[in-house]
């Protein structure tokens, strides 16, 4: 909020460019949106300098527009409120677009305030224009070309504009917004001329308030009894059931899940986005997707019925074994009306808000009476998937990334964000994650899954949360933006990479059987260390080769308080081969637990 005795006002300013930026600013602080992702730039000059002479605006600094473009992801994705990416005209709002497919795709507020040319000079060969207008195509929730600015429109035009981007960027589903902001020269805050007070007269009372302009009630899908009455008939006295949790953004929609899984009696599957993952109960199957590498209990426990509430879940393997058991009901629950069913086999979308949604659930189903031999079938290969886990982190001689999964999530400070990669760290982390580990907030970049931005997602997350994060991230996420390790210099994020020389996923694909492409073409070996990385952006840096000098590496870096890089070298092949032999042990154990 801004604060009332400051001596900024909006309605001062030099010229007309910087009254339209300063209100603008002022609107979206007024209406939550305070901090603020700048990369430098010309045109952008109003915008900037708006943020930066705002006594209550929060500004974060980079080179380069796509590492602030996922930076303001991260904010978005860790405080459930837009950030606001301010960014300078032609190639400079392109290099947004991968974090606007991110958040759109994924459901995440972002806003996004470009700076463009005037229209005189589109389509003239001016430098430095292109066409901005609908740059992001359908991936914004709304999007708004601002004109240059002039006197014949009034102020309250600005306002508004502002009012609308922030709702339409909160309110569900949620995702990037776009106002695309023209500005003639003089771009700095030279005098124009013009009388600004009588301009601005109707704008007196705003100018002394703190609240914004338009105010818009929060909006957001709740169960319905049209909606809920045929979901609690499908599923109501199902024994053989299954809960499946995949991204929850709050405590409360976490804890709804809980209750929901333990009235109906059934066996409660937890993404690792889920923030379930972690300090997870055995009434929780946090090792779901370790669980089902048993043939054999696969075989025997296919659900009757079926409910996903939340976002995606990472599990290639649970999604596999869904669609083969083609249970008679699949509902999924989400406020969002866009399908999530890659398998074309929902019975049930039920656009709702996952808290009201297991309330109204609860209220149409009659309570399970004890635990039933399903659940205990669950409970059972649950204990024996994560004793055998804890076995293999006791007995390993050697450091691996299945271990560093097992070992971060097990020292993970409870004030800590986990931010994990795509590819093999979100994967490792939600089959081989310590269940006993802090319950600590995960996110992920899992709406497109791409490994581009993730330091700077990150760096993010450590933003919005004033607090460390800790990254685990491989060794092509990380040289794909490695300029954003510049973003962890002012905020704590302790980034592990796991160097195998490439792309270890590849292994894991029918690509490794073709002997003629799969090297180098798939696994582009880079050959390359990061400790000089480090040394440039003045990291902390440690490479630790054992299991007891990793665990001793990332407990000090957590215990300093500042950025680091831990960087664990391991073999792409040898990886390869022990997650094999890993899922074997433990599909032995869950069989044999039977």
């Amino acid at each position: 909020m801004v604060d009332p005795s400051a001596s900024h006002s909006p309605l001062d300013a030099a010229n007309l460019n910087h009254l339209w930026a300063q209100l603008l600013i002022e609107e979206l602080v007024r209406s939550g949106v305070d901090t603020f992702f700048l990369a430098p730039g010309s045109r952008s000059t109003p915008l900037t300098t708006a943020v930066v002479r705002h006594p209550a605006a929060q500004r974060v600094i980079h080179v380069d527009e796509r590492g602030t473009a996922f930076a303001a992801l991260g904010y978005g994705r860790a405080m459930g409120r837009p950030a606001g990416w301010i960014t300078t005209s032609g190639t400079a709002v392109a290099n947004g677009f991968p974090a606007v497919v991110e958040a759109s795709t994924d459901g995440v507020p972002l806003l996004l305030l470009t700076a463009d040319r005037p229209p005189e000079l589109r389509d003239t060969g001016a430098n430095q224009t292109v066409d901005q207008v609908k740059a992001f195509g359908d991936y914004v929730r709304w999007q708004f070309d601002l004109p240059t600015p002039t006197t014949d429109i009034a102020p309250r035009m600005v306002l508004t504009t502002a009012d609308q981007a922030v709702h339409r960027a909160r309110r569900p589903p949620p995702g990037p917004v776009h106002l695309n902001c023209m500005f003639r020269k003089p771009l700095e805050p030279h005098p124009d001329g013009i009388d600004h007070d009588a301009y601005t007269k109707g704008l007196a009372a705003w100018g002394k308030q703190r609240v914004p302009h338009t105010r818009y009630p929060s909006t957001r899908p709740v169960a319905r009894e049209e909606e809920t009455a045929p979901v609690a008939e499908a599923v109501g006295g199902t024994e053989h059931g299954l809960l499946i949790a995949g991204r929850l953004d709050t405590d409360t929609e976490r804890a709804a899940v809980q209750q929901l899984a333990q009235h109906l009696g059934w066996p409660l599957l937890p993404d690792v986005t889920s923030g379930l993952r972690f300090g997870a109960s055995d009434a929780c199957i946090a090792h779901a997707d370790q669980v089902l590498t048993s043939s054999a209990f696969r075989d025997a426990h296919a659900p009757d019925a079926v409910v996903h509430v939340g976002g995606r879940f990472v599990s290639k393997r649970l999604r596999q074994y869904v669609e083969a058991a083609n249970p008679t009901h699949r509902i999924v629950v989400r406020p969002d009306p866009s399908r999530l069913d890659p398998g074309h086999r929902a019975t049930h979308h039920v656009e709702s808000d996952v808290a009201s949604f297991c309330a109204a659930l609860s209220e149409h189903v009659r309570a399970a009476g004890g635990v039933s031999s399903w659940q205990e079938a669950w409970t059972a290969a649950e204990r024996a998937a994560r004793a055998a886990i804890d076995r293999f982190a006791q007995d390993a001689e050697a450091l691996s990334e299945p271990l560093v999964a097992y070992r971060t999530t097990q020292h993970i400070p409870s004030h800590h964000a986990l931010v994990l990669a795509s590819s093999m760290p979100v994967r490792d982390a939600n089959r081989y994650g310590c269940a006993a580990g802090e319950p600590v907030p995960v996110f992920a970049n899992r709406g497109a899954s791409g490994i581009d931005g993730t330091v700077a997602t990150a760096a993010g997350v450590a933003t919005g949360r004033d607090a460390p994060a800790t990254l685990v991230i491989g060794d092509l996420a990380l040289l794909h933006d490695l300029n954003a390790l510049a973003l962890l210099r002012d905020r704590p994020v302790i980034a592990l990479v796991l160097n195998n020389d490439g792309g270890g996923i590849f292994h894991f694909l029918p690509i490794a059987e073709h002997d003629d492409v799969f090297d180098p073409y798939f696994t582009t070996p880079h050959r390359r260390s990061f400790e000089q990385a480090a040394a440039m952006f003045d990291l902390d840096y440690a490479q630790p080769a054992t299991d007891a000098a990793f665990v001793a590496a990332y407990r000090a870096a957590c215990d300093r308080g500042r950025s680091a890089l831990i960087e664990v070298k391991t073999d792409r092949v040898e990886n390869r081969a022990l997650h094999d032999a890993l899922e074997q042990r433990i599909a032995r154990a869950v069989a044999s637990a039977g």
